[in-house]
């Protein structure tokens, strides 16, 4: 396993993509291997591609960027502009509301922050805002789409794990909205001490947000019809997705009229780039996978973290210290494709719920790409409003401070995150 893992960090640090890294370093292990034949490394990649519930990832992929393209995105930035941008901070108040209603849309933070720096970033810092404080705001306000349904991490994280991905959709509800509370108080502070306070803003009125919702009433009414329907039976989460792909188009189509045949064209190409990328990526992992379960690396790590450690709140908060340490490195689907078979016996030995860990999990990894030195999602706000890591990285603390303190939160009242789950499922 050792070779395997150097292989892997030589080709990272020699800049290979991600894919081959993890292809060619599982694809050693079989090279190596004196008892297992290279056609088992094979079949371990196709048999990956036959999963059903992976279905999910695919589908909802490709809903985001048909809802993007239908006219979505518009009502919901309009609704959230409707509801809040009269507080102080008020366009930072906008962007954490809007990136809670995407994440019941999107489900990838990357997408939801590249997107709100386009229309808001430049409205921010327009108005007064420092670009480092508009910087940050927007890419930690995506950091809810990690966990509001669908999330593609919690999709990810079911499939690898074997965990009830309706439970994790559940269960990423009120963590999710404890997070955008969390964010608004840091936002609003800060923007009340830094003067970021519009003289002219007037409370909306009851009939403004009421008339904001309704015209993006379709967009608000999915997570809805998302939640519900895994819980009546009537879709599987892969089943929800290939309906969520209908909505999208049949909303863009027949309720906005706005998914000409160029967007339509345009969502399909930038879905199957995104997809491509994720599934040859999920595939790879298959060998990888087969290695790290092959080697009893899942009954190493406890057997060493249980005898050391007792307190299964302090095996927890060890786990989401390393994922932390490992998010500021590598991409988060990378970390749960390959550390999740690791940690979820492990905590389940510990006698941890997989479904509240797999919250806390998919909070830290994503946090990964608000950070440095890789983050994709704080690289890309930066290079879209032009603002230097330095500045992006000094504005940011109050909100991870924030983030860090609600995980924490989550971590000692497992309750919070287990009420929904445990009250749709039993």
């Amino acid at each position: 396993m050792a070779l395997i893992a150097l292989i892997f960090f030589v080709l990272l640090a020699l800049g290979a993509p991600i894919a081959f890294a993890i292809g060619i370093s599982g694809f050693v292990f079989f090279l190596t291997s004196p008892i297992m034949p290279v056609s088992i490394g094979v079949q371990k990649i196709a048999t990956v591609s036959q999963s059903f519930p992976l279905l999910a990832v695919p589908f909802f992929v490709l809903a985001g960027h048909l809802m993007n393209e239908s006219g979505i995105t518009d009502r919901l930035f309009r609704f959230s502009r409707a509801s809040v941008s009269w507080m102080a901070g008020g366009l930072a108040q906008v962007s954490i509301i809007l990136s809670t209603l995407m994440g019941g849309v999107s489900g990838s933070a990357v997408a939801d922050a590249a997107m709100e720096a386009r229309i808001l970033g430049p409205q921010m810092i327009g108005q007064g805002y420092s670009r480092g404080y508009t910087a940050a705001v927007i890419a930690l306000s995506s950091l809810i789409t990690a966990t509001i349904p669908p999330s593609i991490g919690l999709i990810l994280y079911g499939y690898v794990g074997q965990v009830s991905i309706g439970r994790l959709f559940m269960a990423g509800i009120i963590p999710g909205l404890m997070m955008m509370v969390f964010l608004m108080v840091t936002a609003y502070f800060v923007a009340k001490k830094r003067g970021y306070v519009d003289p002219n803003a007037e409370k909306p009125t009851l009939r403004a947000v009421a008339h904001a919702a309704w015209q993006a009433k379709w967009a608000l009414l999915f997570p809805v019809l998302l939640i519900v329907s895994i819980r009546g039976g009537v879709f599987t989460p892969s089943e929800v997705g290939a309906f969520a792909v209908v909505y999208a188009i049949l909303v863009g189509t027949l309720a906005h009229r706005e998914l000409s045949l160029a967007k339509l064209k345009k969502a399909f190409g930038d879905a199957l780039s995104d997809i491509g990328l994720i599934m040859f990526i999920i595939l790879m992992s298959g060998m990888i996978g087969f290695a790290i379960i092959f080697e009893q690396i899942p009954q190493s790590i406890a057997t060493a973290m249980l005898t050391g450690l007792s307190d299964p709140i302090l095996i927890v908060a060890v786990i989401l210290v390393s994922l932390f340490v490992a998010g500021l490195f590598f991409e988060s689907t990378i970390l749960v494709l390959l550390l999740t078979p690791i940690f979820v016996p492990v905590i389940e030995k510990a006698g941890v719920d997989p479904v509240h860990f797999g919250i806390l999990m998919m909070t830290i990894v994503t946090l990964g790409s608000m950070t440095p030195p890789v983050g994709v999602a704080m690289y890309t706000v930066c290079s879209l409003l032009d603002t230097k890591v330095e500045d992006y990285v000094r504005e940011s603390i109050p909100f991870l401070i924030a983030i860090l303190l609600l995980v924490a939160v989550l971590l000692f009242s497992p309750g919070l995150v287990l009420f929904l789950p445990n009250l749709a499922f039993g």
